[in-house]
């Protein structure tokens, strides 16, 4: 990528600022259309709010209760279109709403039926009522006294960071430059109007002045940061909002439903989701202030979500049962009047400046291809590109496969990358090892990472190319110093810098344990030595 950007003689035709969901989705549709494209991302891919999500590709039930039928319907859409198109990334899951009083159960089932005929021909299955026994069939640790029946519907389940290094992958395959830990310092003015940017190579310290026809600020929570070069001046248009998740082990919720609460105290919906063999429970909406790269759950969130999962699990968790948590950011679009983010609508908003960057706030990963068509559509009208028509709504993800063979199922989230790995493990029968006895990964996915995934330190390994740090905050800890030694023989660094690496990783994992909630945070940069 570095060789890329160097041998680049003219202006990029598009450049953007950003390696999150939206920013990736855009690279992958200006790629897609011929542009010439190159894509900065200050950290890692999808560092930020883009690995911290839920966990699901959905069209948003309490957007229907809120009466906005507009943005579920277009979620539902792009719901089908990414099952269809990274079919090893997202799959269909089943939800149960438990009903413990009279009414509920027809009052879902009613709500659930006008979202069944919005998801249109790309409906992943149909909504259905379930008598007591069947909601204990599929949500076998659920509370049954008082238990009245409940109501089942589907909707997607994904892994968030593998889809954004995916995609990155994807914008590759289709000639685009991508660079992580490459943050831009400066907008390039000429004549009033932004022509480039100066950036940093974070890791060997090289300052670059970049030209390109249009930037696009698609940084999320970090928007107004951008927009403050260009404009000189603080514009808020971002209410970050965080949400906040813990990870418990697979028992307090076996099977392969997940568990819908619909109405929690701050009336929102709640989620407890079997991912990758543990239970995912989120998620909340608070009001923030500060913004940084690695937000973590407070207290009183933590309790919130164990006092909610504990009134329907039979088994009530604790916070001795938490294996990890885990906080995102919301880049909601501003709204002066609304104090409550979780009212605050999940649309986004596409603004350009007098000077001509374009920025792209708001929306969610489901909504990421459509954001970015919209984004692109305006760029090209604002920089005065050649018009080419969007073709990403039929363009598989790379990786994609429909059916990945029995072998490959170790690393079916790879899709046809997986034999490859095989291949590798093959070649060398230490990377068959696992990277913990608690984590489901293997020392093959280091080294494959490493060579094709950018990986760059134990951190992106660890918690966005594995979600290691996701799942087990302690194991992931005592993984680092096996994952640092196979990225040294990879990327042939020293021993000092495995130290550094797995110095640096441990500190930050301290925020993802229970016990580290109230503890200060001071971000460590993987390369600082």
């Amino acid at each position: 990528m570095l060789a890329l950007l160097g041998e680049a003689k003219t202006p990029w035709d598009v450049l953007i600022i950003g390696g999150g969901a939206t920013g990736l989705g855009i690279a992958v549709d200006a790629a897609s259309r011929g542009f010439r494209t190159l894509l900065l991302e200050q950290h890692d891919f999808a560092k930020g709010t883009s690995s911290r999500s839920t966990k699901l590709i959905h069209g948003g039930l309490r957007y229907l209760k809120q009466g906005n039928f507009r943005l579920v319907r277009e979620s539902l859409h792009e719901r089908g279109l990414l099952a269809r198109n990274a079919p090893h990334l997202v799959s269909p899951l089943a939800f149960v709403i438990p009903c413990y009083r009279a009414g509920e159960k027809a009052f879902y089932r009613f709500g659930l039926k006008t979202y069944d005929a919005l998801s249109g021909k790309l409906r992943v299955g149909a909504s259905q009522g379930l008598d007591p026994s069947m909601v204990a069939e599929h949500l076998p640790t659920i509370r049954t006294q008082g238990l009245r029946g409940g109501v089942l519907y589907w909707d997607g389940q994904f892994d968030d960071a593998r889809l954004a290094i995916a995609l990155a992958r994807t914008a590759v395959d289709l000639g685009a430059c991508v660079l992580n830990y490459f943050p831009v310092t400066a907008l390039t003015k000429g004549s009033g109007r932004i022509n480039g940017v100066v950036a940093r190579d974070g890791e060997l310290n090289r300052e670059f002045t970049i030209p390109a026809r249009t930037v696009i600020n698609a940084t999320g929570v970090f928007t107004d940061s951008i927009r403050a070069m260009d404009l000189r001046q603080e514009l808020p248009s971002v209410a970050p909002s965080r949400g906040a998740h813990i990870v418990l082990d697979g028992s307090f919720l076996p099977g392969k439903s997940a568990l819908m609460i619909p109405n929690t105290e701050d009336k929102r919906v709640l989620f407890a989701i079997p991912w990758h063999g543990h239970v995912v429970v989120g998620t909340t909406d608070t009001a923030v202030q500060e913004i940084n790269l690695e937000p973590h759950p407070s207290r009183s969130e933590i309790e919130f979500l164990l006092h909610h999962a504990g009134l329907y699990l039979s088994r009530k968790p604790g916070p001795d049962d938490i294996l990890s948590t885990f906080a995102g950011l919301r880049p909601l679009a501003q709204a002066a009047s609304q104090r409550n983010t979780a009212l605050l609508p999940r649309d986004h908003i596409i603004t350009v400046s007098p000077s001509g960057m374009i920025s792209v706030t708001g929306g969610k990963w489901t909504t990421y291809r459509h954001m970015a068509e919209e984004t692109l559509d305006r760029a090209i009208q604002v920089a005065g590109l050649p018009v080419r028509p969007c073709t990403t709504a039929a363009l598989p993800v790379h990786g994609s496969t429909l059916s990945p063979t029995a072998g490959n199922l170790r690393f079916a989230s790879y899709g046809s990358d997986a034999s490859l790995l095989l291949e590798l493990e093959q070649a060398d029968p230490q990377l068959k090892e696992r990277l913990h006895p608690a984590l489901p990964y293997f020392a093959v996915e280091v080294v494959w990472e490493v060579r094709n995934g950018m990986a760059r330190t134990v951190e992106d390994i660890l918690a966005r190319r594995t979600r290691s740090l996701f799942l087990n905050a302690r194991a992931s800890i005592e993984a680092a110093p096996k994952v640092a030694r196979l990225m040294a023989d990879a990327l042939q660094k020293n021993q000092e810098w495995e130290q550094r690496q797995v110095a640096a990783f441990t500190a930050l994992a301290q925020n993802y344990l229970p016990s580290g909630l109230e503890a200060p945070h001071s971000p460590i940069s993987s390369f600082q030595s």
